[in-house]
């Protein structure tokens, strides 16, 4: 287990490296209040997640570690969005359409209201 948590840890390190790089990056060329940045690296990242997942499912193309190394590490800390929409494509695959609308109304509801209430626990301590 350890072995799987340091593949994991050091993929996410690096995907996290990425996710800065590829951020600011995008973000130098297309100045905009939109966050294209982190659009872009949401896309990409979910781009990712479905080539490496494709090729896991295909049994010897990649071995488990590097599974690991590369959904559940690299794109983990490149962005948590690919593992939302790969579940999401699960759903739609299952046909199970209720917590489909559940992971994607919910998500998006209560990340927003999240953010909101952290913000204002913050205002209300300091």
């Amino acid at each position: 287990m350890w072995k799987e948590a340091l593949i994991v840890g050091l993929g996410g390190g690096l995907g996290s490296i990425a996710r800065f790089l590829s951020q600011k990056g995008v973000e130098r060329f297309m100045d905009s209040s939109f966050p294209m940045g982190t659009f872009v690296v949401n896309i990409v990242g979910s781009l990712i997640i479905g080539i490496v997942y494709e090729m896991a499912s295909r049994g010897n193309l990649l071995t488990p570690e590097a599974r690991l190394f590369l959904a559940v590490g690299f794109c983990g800390g490149f962005t948590t969005f690919s593992s939302f929409a790969y579940n999401n494509l699960t759903l739609i695959n299952e046909r199970l359409w209720q917590y489909l609308f559940l992971n994607v109304g919910g998500s998006l509801f209560a990340g927003i209201l999240a953010v909101y209430l952290g913000i204002i626990v913050v205002r209300v301590i300091f």
